[in-house]
């Protein structure tokens, strides 16, 4: 079997590649759908993949590795890693968690992710009304993972939060030593939703970056009587590509409330700093940047070696992300916590797939199914009236 096309089109604004083989099996990936511009980045590996075994994924993935980077310039590399993946299990007739060894659990916990709520506001009651919103969701999830600080609209919509000036271009910009009250703010935000999930439902909390790290270890102990199960990126990682792990091991020593980062890092190499320093209680690579979904792998067991959890990220994903996070969430470790569910965006793309579980998540889990590859495939008439013109032979 060999390689005779690598193509990519833009569906619903998240680009999805297609290995075309000479013995008619196919094999898709899908990158986040924040990037359509990664389009032609794609196609800049086709001539380093045609004429490969797509079955022999490391050796493929040996000729293009080297050429990605920190998010988001791993995207493609990782969606070229997902669709082999789909090839191989398809032409053995598998799943590909069976050629990755094989699944350890026939479920798998998912958070909410893609699941949100609005919200009018960014006080305490506004937090609580959103968790008891969030915790009556038809998913059942018993992880919900919520903004907060600079991770959230906060520091646009609630006074003297920190000693900056106030960035409204997005999150990601703002950062700056927070104020007594802003402290005090974001902590009784806190308070509020763990009152209204008790000890049923686990809260995490995707913080930043932007925190300066006194404050980030001020939070960290003031939060520990709650029992959140990870601070995220409160330092850097998600819009940063640095990893900082000398910062985050001073918080991390600081404190029994968990830290977590690592959605932006590209390769297990990485990590290492991360996880040979213990610089973090919790790791957690998006398979669409790191490098596919067995470098996510290779990562979680080097990180159960040294006593560090595994909650992959994934939000903006798609479909055919979600199916590669099964299928690699199946084989990990016991560090294994969750990953970070992505919903169809838009809606339209459960019309356009098949081989999703209905429902999707159900008490908080997703069923492994055992269809070859990623087990998802295209229902291709209704795919195509989806395709743009310029995209048009992209199922041909």
């Amino acid at each position: 079997m060999r390689i005779t096309d690598l193509r990519c089109a833009v569906i619903g604004g998240s680009p999805v590649i297609r290995i075309v083989t000479d013995e008619g099996i196919d094999g898709f990936g899908q990158i986040e759908t924040t990037k359509p511009y990664v389009k032609s980045q794609v196609l800049y590996y086709r001539e380093a993949v045609l004429g490969e075994d797509p079955r022999l994924v490391e050796r493929c993935m040996k000729r293009i590795r080297r050429r990605g980077a920190f998010k988001p310039w791993g995207s493609a590399v990782s969606a070229i890693e997902m669709a082999l993946w789909d090839v191989a299990g398809k032409a053995a007739g598998v799943a590909a968690h069976r050629l990755m060894g094989g699944k350890v659990r026939d479920r798998v916990r998912v958070y909410n992710g893609g699941v949100r709520f609005p919200m009018e506001g960014y006080g305490p009651d506004d937090y609580a009304e959103n968790m008891r919103r969030m915790r009556a969701s038809p998913e059942g999830f018993t992880i919900i993972k919520q903004g907060v600080g600079f991770h959230s609209p906060m520091p646009g919509h609630v006074p003297n939060l920190f000693l900056g000036e106030v960035q409204t271009s997005g999150m990601g910009g703002n950062r700056g030593l927070l104020t007594e009250r802003g402290l005090n703010h974001i902590i009784a935000c806190v308070e509020a939703m763990k009152d209204v999930l008790g000890d049923e439902i686990g809260l995490a909390l995707d913080c930043g970056p932007g925190w300066m790290l006194p404050d980030a270890i001020r939070f960290a102990r003031a939060i520990e009587r709650l029992n959140v199960l990870w601070i995220e990126d409160i330092l850097t990682g998600d819009y940063t590509p640095h990893v900082s792990a000398a910062e985050y091991a001073e918080l991390t020593r600081s404190t029994s409330t968990p830290t977590h980062t690592g959605e932006q890092i590209y390769l297990r190499e990485n990590f290492r700093d991360l996880i040979e320093g213990h610089a973090v209680r919790v790791v957690g690579p998006d398979p669409a940047d790191v490098g596919g979904i067995a470098e996510l792998k290779w990562i979680a067991e080097f990180a159960d070696m040294h006593g560090i959890l595994m909650a992959p990220h994934g939000v903006f994903d798609g479909v055919i992300g979600l199916a590669a996070h099964v299928q690699v969430a199946a084989t990990l470790p016991e560090n294994y916590i969750a990953f970070e569910y992505p919903i169809a965006r838009p809606s339209w793309w459960y019309d356009i797939v098949e081989g999703l579980p209905t429902p999707i998540v159900r008490d908080g889990f997703i069923e492994v199914g055992d269809r070859p590859g990623l087990g998802i495939t295209f229902r291709v008439d209704a795919a195509r009236t989806r395709l743009e013109t310029e995209d048009r032979a992209f199922f041909d």
